[in-house]
């Protein structure tokens, strides 16, 4: 049996993938949680085979706990489900060492395929992203990023400071970085454009 966790934050669409997926005779939902944390505290106490998770989530992002899992090398092979048909993502997922990358609108025995495939240590990925995941380059640090998706929220360059535990200075120099990278006016702007692009 291939054990699954589940990561999903809306209620129905992890109940219905849990339906969906204990239909087959080889695969097993072993737990779901609903944000990134509790995702966390499942995959170090139930130790699955398999993690479906989405991107976008409360807490932890899918990409930040696919990283988190990579860092500690746990055994746990991760699929991401999501509706983010955008390279940026796939690219940064791929160097996450995510093994599986599908979109929500893909028919439901392909989940189940890309499950199967992942464990026997293949990959899943939807071939029209895997072509353009090569095209344009993420030119963000990982701090950038996370500094440009809090001021995106509305946090000033202050509260970002203080949630990141950097100084303001270094926060406005990150802020400073990649609205150069991007080529824009603002932070707004690039905090747009990264979106736009996946690489947020």
């Amino acid at each position: 049996m291939i054990r699954i966790l589940l990561a999903e934050d809306q209620a129905m669409l992890r109940g219905a993938l849990s339906a969906l997926l204990s239909l087959e005779s080889d695969l097993e939902v072993v737990g779901s949680a609903a944000d990134g944390e509790a995702a966390w505290r499942e995959v170090q106490r139930l130790k699955p085979d398999v993690l479906v998770t989405d991107i976008e989530r409360p807490g932890l992002t899918g990409l930040e706990l696919a990283q988190r899992i990579a860092r500690h090398e746990l055994p746990v092979k991760v699929v991401i489900v999501t509706t983010f048909a955008r390279a940026g993502f796939l690219r940064r997922a791929l160097d996450a060492g995510v093994r599986g990358y599908l979109l929500k609108d893909a028919p439901a025995e392909q989940l189940a395929d890309a499950i199967r495939n992942v464990q026997r240590g293949g990959r899943a990925i939807d071939p029209q992203l895997a072509i353009d995941a090569w095209g344009e380059a993420d030119p963000l640090s990982d701090r950038e990023r996370q500094a440009l998706r809090l001021a995106g929220e509305g946090l000033s360059a202050s509260e970002i400071a203080q949630q990141l535990n950097l100084s303001h200075g270094t926060v406005r120099n990150y802020l400073s970085e990649a609205i150069g990278k991007l080529g824009v006016g603002n932070r707004i702007e690039a905090y747009r454009l990264a979106r736009q692009k996946g690489w947020l």
